[in-house]
């Protein structure tokens, strides 16, 4: 990826982009594997009585023990554990809903092969939530901080994947700039 560009004028205005084929495989199993654990997570509420009677959804009131997944899902209050396990039962699964269709627009306009991408202001969007979600999930899961170095030494497990991160973090960005030129 060279980056993005803008395409037409006003309403008809688009963000282009173009994947090699082998960074359009990495970005479709990241999602692939952050859309995994978030169906997972939705399956993990047994059945509530008030839920079937008032046909509420509801999710679970606890944190996630998974820390990557917790990244993703974080507390809704941090001072108060029952308000957030209470917001979190009533909001978690909109969210989760909220994340995968953002990951599904990505996968939709995504060519498997790689090539062009043309988004729309709004596929954008969901782009940035979906690659935001992606770099949640791979920063926690690389342990990655402020005070990382650029490089890890070659027999660190983690360097493989780091650039991996720092590829994302461009995408990411180069989307955020084009997206406010529209």
């Amino acid at each position: 990826m060279n980056g993005w560009r803008r395409s037409g004028r006003g309403a008809r205005s688009r963000l282009v982009g173009t994947l090699e084929a082998q960074e359009a495989a990495v970005l479709r199993g990241l999602i692939g594997e952050v859309r995994e654990m978030l169906a997972a997570r939705s399956e993990e509420t047994p059945a509530d009585e008030l839920a079937v009677l008032t046909g509420l959804r509801t999710g679970p009131s606890t944190r996630p023990d998974d820390r990557v997944l917790a990244r993703l899902l974080p507390d809704f209050s941090g001072d108060d554990a029952d308000l957030s396990g209470a917001m979190r039962s009533l909001h978690e699964p909109e969210l989760i809903e909220a994340k995968d269709a953002a990951a599904t627009v990505v996968l939709d306009t995504l060519p498997e092969a790689g090539g062009r991408v043309e988004l729309t202001a709004e596929q954008a969007d969901a782009w940035l939530t979906a690659l935001n979600d992606v770099r949640l999930a791979l920063g926690t899961a690389l342990d990655v901080s402020e005070d990382m170095p650029e490089d890890l030494p070659p027999d660190d497990p983690r360097s493989a994947h780091l650039g991996v991160y720092h590829w994302l973090t461009f995408v990411q960005d180069a989307l955020v700039q084009t997206r406010m030129q529209l």
